[in-house]
Formats: C-alpha cells, structure tokens, sequence
C-alpha cells in the first residue's frame, strides 16, 4: 500500500458528506465543475493508488486551484481579490460549513503533487484532462447555461457576446488543452524528471 488508509477512508467520507450538502446549496450542476468533479475521481484515484488518475487531475486543476488558494489568501491578508474567484468565501448569504467546504480547494494542490511524488507521473494525464474536457463543457454548454459551469458560455461566469456561443465553445475546447493542460503537463514532466524513472518508494523498492 503506497498511499496510507486513513487518507483514503478519510477523503471517501469527506467526499460522502460535502457532495449533498453542495448540491443542496447550489444545484446538482455544480458538482460537473472540474474541481467538484475531481474529488469524485480523486478518491478513485487514492483507492487505486493510480499514478494516472493523480497526473489527470493535476493537469487540469493545478493551475486554477493555486490560483483560487492565491486569491483567498490575498483577501485574508490584505482585503482585496487580486485575482478573482474567492468572493463566495466572504459570503455571509452562503453558510458557513459550505464555505468551510470549500477549502478543499487549499487542499488539492499538495495532494495532487504529494500523490504525483508517492506513484509518479504518468504522460498520459494531460490527453484524460482535454478528453473530459471535450465531453463535461459542451454538456456544460448546452445543459443549465445560466450558471456558465466552467466558463462554458464565457469567462468569470458571464455569458461573452463578441462571439457566436459555439465559435466560443470550439475555440475553449482548442484553447485551453493547449494554453492550461499542455504547459501544467510539461512542467510536471520537468518537477518528476524523466517521466519514464518511477523512484523507489521508502522501503526502496521500486515502484511500478
């Protein structure tokens, strides 16, 4: 066993407890966002120990959750958002054990990289990231627009209008694989090393 039990029991009863109660607070739509969706597939990922889903979701959610932990962290410090995307924490409409939820999003970046470090990078990862990408947006699109689930009808959850919505669509579903998953995945390419060494685990054997 790679990844400790108590992690994996602990994640899986997390996951049981917060998916209700976020569908109950902002509708069963919000759980196709790319972050609630990877704590669905992360759990999968730690019960399989699976080097593959870990490179997936990291090639998707790296960036925008360390964005999203910048920008909360500013506005504790200093205030102000200066980037975006954590106002809902300081919403005193939403209560408080969902925004405490929330902080799953603090969460993800050093598991996803701590899972990566414990059963290595697989290549892999980025092409599972455009292909979920190719089949949630356009669902996202077409199904409860008003809510612009991973910015599927335009950025920062408002719908754009200097483009026919499925010129945008298609430029989203090129762009981003290219712009995000490509570049996160060269970068973790370079953090493991060669991607084709998997380093021994703490007892020294060698991992598969």
């Amino acid at each position: 066993m790679r990844l400790p039990l108590w992690l994996k029991v602990g994640w899986t009863i997390w996951v049981l407890a917060w998916a209700p109660l976020y569908w109950h607070q902002y509708g069963v739509q919000n759980l196709l966002y790319f972050c609630d969706l990877g704590n669905f597939i992360i759990a999968l990922g730690l019960w399989l120990e699976s080097r593959l889903i870990f490179s997936w979701q990291a090639s998707g959610l790296l960036l925008f959750q360390t964005l999203y932990t910048a920008d909360l962290v500013g506005a504790l410090l200093t205030g102000q958002h200066i980037i975006g995307g954590s106002e809902f924490m300081f919403d005193a409409g939403i209560p408080l054990l969902v925004r405490l939820l929330s902080l799953f999003h603090v969460v993800m970046p050093p598991l996803l990289l701590w899972g990566i470090w414990r059963l290595g990078y697989d290549e892999r990862g980025w092409k599972c990231q455009t292909l979920a990408t190719w089949i949630v947006v356009p669902i996202n699109y077409f199904w409860r627009p008003q809510f612009d689930i991973n910015w599927a009808r335009g950025p920062f959850f408002r719908e754009q209008h200097v483009a026919p919505g499925l010129v945008y669509l298609l430029a989203y579903l090129i762009l981003v694989p290219l712009v995000v998953y490509w570049p996160t995945h060269v970068l973790l390419r370079w953090w493991v090393g060669d991607p084709a060494i998997v380093a021994p685990d703490r007892r020294g054997r060698q991992r598969p």
